[in-house]
C-alpha cells in the first residue's frame, strides 16, 4: 500500500489574477534578496531570473507507460501559489518507487494528464499565497506532497505538507525525508503500534523507507534486524542502526533471522516486498506479531493458519490515509530526531533532471537499494 498525490497543474486563472500573483512572487523574492548575501543572494538572483521569464524546466508525463514517457520540458510556466500554498525553488527532489507505479498507470490513483511527478521536494520558499502563517520567504523547506509536482525547478506545495529543513541537513538529504520517514513512522507506530523492547524486522532495509525504519526503531529502544541483497546494502543497514543484518538473497536467511529473534519471535515486520516475503514473515512472528505492508508488486498465496495460533495481524500502510493529527505527531517526532542527530537520511544514487528516465529504471531494476534515490536541479 502506498500513497499518491495529485500532481496536475493549477487551472489557468484570469490574466489579472496571474499578474497580481506574479507581482507578489517577485515582490517576495526582492524582499528576501535584500536580507541575505553570498550564496543565498546568488540563489535568489537565479530565482528572480526564472520568475522574470515565467518559465522553468520540468518533467512532464502526457501518457502512462514505461520510463520513456518522462519528458523534460524547458518552457513550463512557473506556477503561482494560491491560498495556503507556497512556491518553492527546488534544489533536489526524491524519487520514490510509487512514482514509477503512478507513471506506468498501474497505481490505484491516477493523476490527470499531463502531470509532473514527485512529492518530495527540498529547497527555499520564494513566494507565499494568502493565509500562510507557519512559513515565510527564505525558509529552507522539504515537502511530503506538492500540488504541481516535485520533478521541476519550481513547485507549489500546500502549507500543511511543507516543513522547515534544519541547517544541519543539506537539500539532498532534505529530499530524502518526506515520504520515506513519514511512511516509516506510520508503519511502525500508527499501524503496528511498535513499542520499546520489541524486536523489529525491516524486510528490505537498504532503501529510503528501510533506512528510516531502522533509524526510528533503534532510536526508540527496539531490537532492530534488517535485510538487504548486497554487501554494500548490508553495511548500509548496519550504519542505519540495525543490530544485525541478513542477506535476503541467501537461501537460509529466514532461519538466521529466527535464531536472532530467539524463541520469542519477531514482534513487528516492516515489509517492503510483500508479494515475495509475506508467507515467510507470518512464520517468524511472535504471538500477537504484526506485519506492516509498505510495498507490494504483485500477489502471493499465504496460509491463513500461520496467523491463527500466533493471533498475528497483517496491516496495510497508506500514507495517503494519514490524518492531520497523525501527520503533526509524526512531524514532531521526526524533528526531535533531526535535532538530536539520529535522523540523518542516507542518500544513494543521484541524478540530474535530464536523467529521470534512468532514475526510474534503476529504482525498480537495480540489484539492491543503497539509500534514497534523489534528483538534483
Amino acid at each position: 500500500m502506498r500513497m499518491t498525490c495529485s500532481h496536475s497543474f493549477l487551472q489557468q486563472e484570469t490574466v489579472v489574477h496571474r499578474n497580481e500573483s506574479n507581482k507578489r512572487v517577485m515582490s517576495a523574492i526582492s524582499s528576501f534578496d535584500t536580507q541575505y548575501s553570498g550564496g543565498k543572494r546568488d540563489m535568489i538572483s537565479l530565482a528572480k531570473k526564472m520568475a522574470a521569464s515565467k518559465v522553468m524546466k520540468a518533467i512532464r508525463v502526457s501518457e502512462f507507460g514505461s520510463p520513456s514517457v518522462l519528458k523534460l520540458h524547458s518552457g513550463i510556466p512557473i506556477p503561482n501559489p494560491g491560498p495556503k500554498q507556497v512556491l518553492i525553488k527546488v534544489h533536489a527532489c526524491g524519487v520514490n518507487p510509487v512514482d514509477t507505479y503512478i507513471r506506468s498507470g498501474t497505481y490505484a490513483r491516477k493523476p490527470s494528464l499531463p502531470y509532473t511527478p514527485g512529492t518530495d521536494a527540498a529547497g527555499v520558499v520564494v513566494g507565499i499565497g494568502d493565509g500562510i502563517s507557519s512559513l515565510k520567504t527564505g525558509d529552507r523547506v522539504f515537502t511530503t506532497a506538492t500540488d504541481t509536482g516535485a520533478y521541476a525547478e519550481y513547485a507549489v506545495a500546500p502549507e500543511d505538507s511543507t516543513y522547515r529543513l534544519p541547517d544541519s541537513l543539506d537539500y539532498v538529504q532534505g529530499a530524502a525525508i518526506g515520504i520515506p520517514y513519514f511512511t516509516a513512522y506510520r508503519a511502525l507506530f500508527h499501524k503496528a503500534s511498535a513499542k520499546p523492547g520489541e524486536t523489529v524486522l525491516v524486510h528490505g532495509a537498504s532503501g529510503g523507507v528501510g533506512v528510516a525504519s531502522c533509524q526510528l526503531a533503534r532510536a526508540l529502544g527496539m531490537k532492530v534486524l534488517g535485510t538487504a541483497g548486497t554487501p554494500e546494502g548490508l553495511a548500509l543497514v548496519l550504519e542505519a542502526g540495525a543490530h544485525q543484518a541478513f542477506n535476503h538473497r541467501e537461501q537460509n536467511y529466514i532461519g538466521k533471522i529466527k535464531e536472532a529473534a530467539s524463541d520469542h519471535g519477531v514482534d513487528v515486520v516492516v515489509e517492503m516486498l510483500s508479494n515475495v516475503n509475506l508467507s515467510n514473515d507470518l512464520q517468524i512472528l511472535a504471538r500477537g506479531g504484526r506485519v506492516a505492508i509498505v510495498g507490494c508488486r504483485g500477489s502471493i498465496e499465504i496460509n491463513p493458519r500461520d496467523t491463527m495460533m500466533r493471533e498475528s495481524s497483517i496491516i496495510g500502510v497508506s500514507l495517503f490515509s494519514t490524518s492531520s493529527a497523525e501527520k503533526a505527531e509524526a512531524a514532531a517526532a521526526l524533528f526531535a530526531g533531526m535535532e538530536a542527530g539520529w535522523l540523518k537520511p542516507i542518500v544513494g544514487d543521484q541524478y540530474n533532471l535530464d536523467k529521470v528516465t534512468q532514475a526510474h529504471e534503476d529504482i525498480i531494476s537495480s540489484p539492491g537499494a543503497r539509500g534514497k534515490v534523489v534528483m538534483i536541479m
